[in-house]
């Protein structure tokens, strides 16, 4: 596990400061949790909306958000295996911008649409969750939470919370912030990660009066799984160039993606609602330099290159977390307000007599386990099936040195997470 600081952490200890929170688990099992917070959604019911269909622009403004996030990240996390996921960063942002104003929601709207309003933003982002399929042996669950300090001079706006619950079905908690509480929100979040994220803050701060928390998992079976024979041990090669003796599992795919430096497949989970996507760089094109050529524009031409035709694939299993630190780089990216506590203007959320809000840490935290079953949960079991095949693969792809993967939703192509494996622990 990694923890990156890019910028320094007392600045979220001089003023009064919100915390916001994504976590994301890709291999699931079961959990149940009690939280004791008061409910503050009484009087607030989440009113119906269709939202609006994914267009071009938006599809665009994602993509273009999607490798941003992923550049980024990769290059502060040189040499690690990293995983984030644009979707639930993006949500967990939504849901804040819902509170800001003035230059502080202005450079929200460009980092997160590319100028398109956040009124029309809420809309996407509605029928985007709306239309994420979930169905017997595929499983995509996004659940969102507020909390808010229990305090004197706390003022949560309504129109916050109404906004919130029409658009994100977001649930609204007011609580102590003491040690029942930070119970309360790991238990939240272990309980709609079903249990693959058990914690994620380890104390609450005393200058903290908000957190905002995105939790999303994703639970899928292989459309075609591995039978015993598939797998075997091979050997894959670590960024550093350790090499390494690993489960490799073996099998024949039906989409394939060759050039602009780089090979790779696509391996559809169970009724093709979602793929896995694997791109492996050229044996001379350094994974970074790779990452770092991945522009929105890329990606979605990258994604949409894909053939039809027989590919030999070789994959490995594997499993790992990561937890970011998102301040330095989405200050980086176009919204360094929202981080100013002089600046920042939250006042569409809550008005607070300590100070003025800002973010004082956006957290970011993923789990992924990949194996002969799917990406899944623990208790989940697909059918195995031969995929062996007499035709003469077009192409071979294995996968035994560091790679770039996503997860992605093929209703609208977009990764809803992002990835690159850098080595395979044992």
């Amino acid at each position: 596990m990694q923890i990156m600081e890019t910028k320094q952490t007392t600045k979220m200890r001089i003023a009064t400061g919100l915390l916001l929170i994504c976590v994301l688990a890709a291999a699931l099992s079961g959990c149940n949790t009690q939280i004791q917070a008061a409910d503050l959604m009484a009087g607030v019911s989440a009113n119906t909306t269709a939202g609006k269909a994914a267009d071009d622009a938006f599809i665009r403004a994602q993509a273009d958000l999607s490798a941003a996030l992923f550049r980024a990240a990769a290059a502060e996390s040189r040499g690690e295996s990293l995983l984030i996921s644009p979707l639930s960063i993006q949500l967990a942002l939504a849901m804040t911008a819902n509170g800001a104003d003035g230059q502080t929601l202005a450079e929200m709207e460009t980092l997160l649409g590319s100028g398109i309003p956040l009124d029309e933003l809420n809309e996407y982002y509605r029928a985007c969750a709306d239309a994420l399929p979930s169905a017997d042996g595929y499983q995509l669950h996004i659940a969102n939470s507020i909390w808010f300090r229990d305090q004197q001079g706390l003022t949560v706006e309504k129109d916050f919370l109404q906004r919130n619950a029409d658009y994100y079905g977001a649930q609204a908690y007011k609580a102590p912030f003491d040690g029942q509480t930070l119970k309360d929100i790991n238990n939240w979040v272990k309980q709609n990660t079903n249990g693959m994220i058990d914690r994620i803050l380890d104390e609450i701060s005393a200058e903290t009066k908000l957190y905002l928390i995105n939790a999303l998992t994703f639970d899928a079976e292989w459309a075609v799984a591995y039978e015993e024979s598939d797998i075997r041990d091979g050997a894959f090669t670590s960024y550093g160039g350790e090499k390494r003796t690993v489960e490799m599992m073996h099998s024949e795919e039906s989409k394939y993606f060759s050039g602009d430096s780089a090979v790779g497949f696509l391996k559809d989970y169970k009724d093709s609602k979602y793929a896995f996507a694997a791109l492996l760089p050229d044996a001379d094109v350094d994974l970074y330099a790779y990452i770092d050529s991945l522009t929105g524009e890329k990606l979605l031409q990258t994604l949409g290159s894909f053939k039809s035709g027989s590919v030999a694939v070789t994959m490995p299993k594997f499993s790992y977390d990561d937890e970011l630190r998102l301040n330095g780089l989405l200050e980086n990216l176009g919204m360094p307000t929202a981080f100013d506590n002089g600046k920042a203007d939250f006042t569409r959320m809550a008005s607070c007599a300590d100070g003025n809000l800002f973010i004082g840490d956006i957290l970011h935290k993923t789990f992924i386990s990949v194996d002969e079953r799917g990406t899944r949960a623990g208790a989940a079991t697909a059918v195995a099936m031969n995929s062996e095949s007499i035709s003469v693969p077009e192409l071979t792809v294995t996968l035994d040195r560091p790679f770039v993967f996503m997860i992605l939703d093929n209703t609208n192509g977009l990764p809803i997470f992002i990835g690159a494996v850098t080595d395979i622990q044992a």
